[in-house]
């Protein structure tokens, strides 16, 4: 397992964080090597400026683009900025001819750890005024849960494992992978890791075709008659909102005389799969995936091309060597505020004061994390508290509840994902032989990680409801 690169987190505190790009080899004391060359930047480095200036103006085009849709027969895809964001970025980090310096990708991997847990505050101020609808939900609705949060284990996971997926299995296939699942796969192994690169594998896969997919499934499910439609409704809250809809529109088709239950019953259910999914994910289902994996795998990683690696290329031995990139805490929470604010104001067509003050409450949500999981040393994840935190703060208790209401709403939530993954493809040139090895595999893996999630929960509903209604 690739530990070596760690985000922002207890371990770096506010002092600043780093990333590693190498392995050591194991030696003795009489030949030790020299130590790491440590690369540190900051905002007088005009090498960070460049990264900055890459991200800023590759998001805000990104944004800039919007989303297209492209018709597939019946049905249609849309590919929205956040796809081209990243795009973008890889293609800048990744091209052959002048590719983003080695230090540089580290650092937007660095980077990349502020923004999704800054992703993670954005999606608590959704959460918060739903938590009287959490406590309402009944019986049925919860166990349901079940499905979505197992199903991707249980089917998808053995299905990595035998297309040779690597490490990236456990990352792609705890769950299906949406927002939250950057933050906890972070932070648990880190924003350069393979765990990390399946996590972003599938949520590329499932943001382009999942609703696609879903769709599918719920309309050849509806037509078979085998489910109580309410049970269907419950199983497209898969926790993704276009899946849900799609999912949910699919089952109002075939049973329109149903479709205010219905779309009220996915809404509920995608919600509690979204704030479960979030606890369940960091101490349950994570783990879970980690250790199922191993015990496939007898402890070995997996490679789809083991020999081909274990012979490396000559110049790939001396062309890079590991080097560890530092940026402050501070200077990584400035660049992401800064580079939301501009995405966010490019798809607002104008800049609010109230965009500068949500990205300050983000921004204290993230330090409040952090500091968090540096006190208890890691053992309360910062993703938990700044999204519970969050969630508090917006929920209908909370003095100021109106107040974040109004000033979250400045800043669209798919705007902050368009910021995250145009910094995560800055960071792939490095890793392209890595996301190569997944390549067509996420796609067999993804499609049934979303069947396995929207089936078995749908089961599990059908059983909840003949013991309760």
């Amino acid at each position: 397992m690739n530990t070596n690169s760690r985000t922002p987190d207890a371990s770096t505190g506010a002092s600043g964080a780093s990333t590693t790009h190498g392995t050591h080899p194991t030696t003795h004391d009489d030949d030790a090597p020299a130590a790491t060359p440590t690369v540190r930047l900051t905002l007088r480095s005009t090498r960070l400026w460049l990264l900055i200036g890459l991200a800023a103006v590759f998001a805000a085009a990104a944004q800039a683009v919007g989303p297209i849709v492209v018709p597939i027969g019946a049905a249609a895809v849309t590919l929205l900025p956040m796809i081209w964001g990243l795009l973008a970025g890889a293609f800048a980090s990744g091209q052959r001819i002048r590719p983003l310096p080695v230090d540089l990708q580290q650092a937007a991997n660095v980077v990349m750890g502020i923004a999704v847990l800054v992703l993670g505050a954005r999606l608590a101020f959704t959460i918060g005024p739903s938590i009287p609808m959490l406590l309402d939900a009944g019986p049925a609705l919860l166990l349901q849960e079940v499905g979505h949060l197992f199903g991707t284990i249980l089917v998808a996971l053995p299905l990595a494992v035998l297309l040779r997926m690597g490490p990236a299995t456990i990352g792609a296939t705890f769950s299906i992978d949406r927002e939250t699942s950057f933050a906890m796969v972070s932070e648990r192994y880190g924003s350069d890791s393979p765990q990390y690169r399946g996590v972003l594998s599938m949520y590329v896969y499932g943001t382009i075709f999942g609703a696609l997919v879903v769709s599918l499934v719920a309309s050849l499910a509806a037509s078979l008659g085998i489910f109580d439609p309410r049970a269907l409704a419950m199983g497209a809250g898969v926790g993704s909102s276009s899946m849900m809809a799609a999912g949910a529109a699919s089952i109002v088709a075939a049973h329109p005389e149903l479709a205010d239950q219905a779309v009220a019953l996915a809404s509920t259910s995608n919600l509690i799969t979204s704030v479960l999914g979030l606890y369940i994910g960091v101490w349950v289902s994570l783990p879970l995936a980690d250790r199922c994996y191993r015990l496939l795998t007898g402890n070995r990683e997996t490679d789809p091309k083991p020999k081909t690696e274990s012979a490396p290329e000559p110049q790939s031995t001396t062309a890079t060597a590991p080097t560890t990139t530092q940026v402050p805490l501070w200077t990584t929470t400035a660049i992401v505020a800064g580079i939301g604010l501009l995405v966010a104001a490019v798809a607002a067509h104008r800049f609010s004061w109230s965009m500068l003050a949500c990205y300050a409450v983000l921004s204290t949500l993230v330090l409040a994390g952090l500091g968090a999981a540096r006190v208890t040393r890691g053992r309360l994840p910062a993703v938990v508290v700044v999204i519970t935190l969050g969630a508090l703060l917006t929920s209908p208790m909370s003095p100021a509840a109106d107040w974040l209401a109004e000033v979250g709403e400045s800043v669209d939530i798919l705007t902050v994902i368009t910021t995250l993954l145009t910094i995560a493809g800055l960071s792939l040139g490095k890793d392209l032989p890595m996301l190569r090895k997944i390549g067509w595999r996420i796609i067999p893996v993804g499609t049934t990680a979303i069947i396995a999630s929207f089936t078995l929960s749908t089961v599990a509903a059908e059983f909840a409801l003949g013991l309760w209604g």
